[in-house]
């Protein structure tokens, strides 16, 4: 089943790796999405896929190279709002 997830990470997140890491990180385990910058220096991003894909990738992102960066997590679980054919970095 495809569920979305629609997550926003706090802490020092604001930078090109964070966004890299989570880019490459979707390639690899086939989730598509996006994720951007937010003013107040949160990361918001929205990922899609099979639900144990996207579990899976939102493990990696909290226990890879980035996790000493990552305050806090919130996530939303719910059903695609929107489809995506990939995974892209938002300005």
């Amino acid at each position: 089943m495809k569920r979305q997830a629609h997550v926003y990470y706090s802490g020092r997140v604001v930078g090109v790796g964070f966004r890299m890491t989570a880019d490459e990180t979707s390639h690899s385990v086939g989730v598509v999405g996006w994720i951007k910058n937010l003013r107040d220096g949160r990361v918001e991003m929205v990922a899609q896929g099979d639900e144990q894909a996207v579990e899976q990738f939102l493990q990696a992102i909290r226990t890879g190279p980035m996790a000493n960066f990552i305050k806090d997590v919130e996530i939303v679980w719910g059903p695609p709002a929107e489809l995506f054919k990939d995974f892209e970095i938002r300005y």
